[in-house]
């Protein structure tokens, strides 16, 4: 029985300290998207195995256009496999492979590797681009609406490799302005 006190300080702590640590995730998005508010959220699997959690986020107003895609990793992949998978899926909402294969080039300069838990986050807002964090921390950003509609449309186009997950992500709501998708 006297492990018992130790067993809950120990749960404790460790709720305190995923606290803190989901506090500082949500604040890089708070000032983005002023703040930020939970649209929907799914999971992607390939053939069975859990590939990332997806979360979409909305700013306060949702008809000024900024939005987030949060992606926490489920399985460790390079960030070349990353940018490659990236070009795949642009050519397959109908970017030109041209211009996918020469944004999959610029993504492969500062996408990381990941780890099973780590996250990135890609962050549109309307008057500068797509900005990108990894677990948190800024990493780059790529100015212009057609990548940002490329790059999102990924996940949001109604083209996308994923409609289930598409669905979960907008829920009951209308995919963003950037998309001109009638509802």
């Amino acid at each position: 029985m006297k492990a018992y006190p130790f067993v809950v300080s120990v749960c404790a702590a460790s709720l305190l300290l995923s606290s803190v640590g989901f506090a500082h995730d949500a604040t890089y998005m708070n000032e983005a998207l002023n703040p930020s508010r939970l649209q929907g959220s799914g999971k992607l699997t390939w053939w069975g195995l859990h590939i990332y959690d997806a979360s979409f986020y909305r700013g306060a107003n949702p008809v000024s256009g900024e939005f987030a895609i949060d992606l926490r990793y489920q399985k460790s992949f390079s960030g070349n496999s990353i940018a490659n998978r990236t070009i795949d899926e642009m050519k397959r909402i109908g970017v030109p492979e041209v211009q996918a294969v020469s944004w999959g080039k610029q993504l492969a300069t500062f996408l990381p590797n990941v780890e099973s838990g780590q996250s990135l986050t890609a962050i549109y807002l309307p008057k500068q681009g797509t900005i990108f964090f990894h677990d948190g921390k800024q990493i780059a950003q790529i100015p212009g609406v057609d990548f940002s509609k490329a790059f999102f449309g990924i996940w949001l186009d109604p083209k996308t490799s994923a409609p289930k997950l598409r669905t979960e992500l907008l829920g009951q709501s209308c995919p963003p302005p950037l998309f001109n998708e009638a509802c």
